[in-house]
């Protein structure tokens, strides 16, 4: 796991956040989510360097089109948000 991916994973192991229980590295059809609460539909990705490129850019809205069309409500961060301070992505996860 990435640094940010460590630290996310730390507030939402083990239904620490709000009772919510979350998976990571869950297989959704070709891809794999960073985090998945199945019971909410809610994926959660995290997004590092690799992700700056136009070329992935493209890959990851291909990506979230089809988890959304799954059903999924799909939530991304960059790591910096994370590793800045994950309050602010908590709160969007709580609303989410």
């Amino acid at each position: 796991m990435t640094i940010a991916e460590t630290i996310l994973w730390r507030a939402l192991r083990g239904s620490r956040f709000k009772d919510m229980k979350f998976r990571r590295q869950v297989p959704v059809g070709p891809y794999v989510a960073d985090f998945l609460c199945v019971a909410l539909s809610l994926i959660i990705e995290l997004d590092g360097p690799p992700h700056d490129t136009d070329e992935q850019r493209a890959h990851d809205r291909k990506r979230g089109a089809y988890l959304r069309a799954q059903g999924f409500n799909v939530l991304r961060f960059s790591n910096d948000i994370i590793i800045g301070g994950c309050d602010l992505a908590l709160a969007q996860i709580k609303v989410a």
